[in-house]
């Protein structure tokens, strides 16, 4: 299983990549950070969320990706990327799709472009897109990320001061969750929605650049973790 795996997913050779995604990925590695000290109003923030098969980078599947930009406070669904990779482990990795694959993850990081990162426990999610993207685009993926699961309970303690599952903080808000969830675009813009909410806070208690977000993000997580 371990050889089939290592043929599916290259070893992290960007050689055996195509020569118009290994061209973007050098153009987007060349790319410098964004500033992170502009108001939230001037910053484009990322929002994604991803499907799997279970748990562990190393040995379940991630099944699709779902990402959307919030800019000037405003969620613009039209502004979006999806990746389906429910078969990806029945590709061969030398065929036409498997390249099709390497530019659907190609495109994700375009989009993405050096942008701040939001997502719901970035241990899992980031796991997941950093095995993946080193294992096919050879990425050792390291974003500026602001985990909202270690932020809600920072910035709205008189909802909960506890880590809770994504869907009672949709319960807590009104949002109608649909326990089960299992579509990684509709949790992506429920996200997107809790991060509007979030971003007013954060301005109200003076955390209000991009910045600041990340390191409170870093923070809530270290203090909690550690207490």
């Amino acid at each position: 299983m371990l050889g089939i795996k290592k043929f599916l997913f290259k070893g992290g050779a960007p050689e055996a990549l195509p020569d118009d995604v290994r061209s973007a990925l050098e153009s987007w590695r060349s790319n410098k950070q964004p500033e992170l000290d502009e108001a939230h109003f001037h910053t484009r923030y990322v929002v994604l969320d991803i499907v799997t098969s279970g748990t562990r980078p190393e040995s379940d599947r991630l099944l699709s990706i779902a990402a959307t930009c919030v800019r000037q406070g405003m969620i613009a669904p039209e502004d979006s990327v999806f990746i389906d990779l429910t078969n990806l482990e029945q590709m061969d990795s030398a065929s036409e799709e498997g390249a099709a694959v390497d530019r659907q993850l190609m495109a994700f990081l375009q989009f993405v472009a050096k942008a701040p990162l939001v997502t719901y426990h970035v241990s899992y999610v980031g796991g997941f897109l950093q095995h993946l993207l080193k294992a096919r685009l050879g990425v050792d993926f390291q974003p500026q990320w602001i985990d909202m699961a270690w932020l809600l309970p920072a910035m709205f303690a008189e909802k909960s001061h506890n880590i809770m599952p994504l869907d009672q903080w949709l319960d807590a808000f009104g949002f109608a969750s649909g326990v089960g969830r299992r579509d990684a675009m509709d949790n992506t813009l429920m996200l997107a929605r809790l991060f509007q909410m979030l971003l007013v806070r954060a301005g109200d208690k003076e955390i209000d650049t991009a910045q600041r977000l990340i390191e409170e993000s870093r923070a809530s997580s270290f203090l909690r973790r550690t207490h």
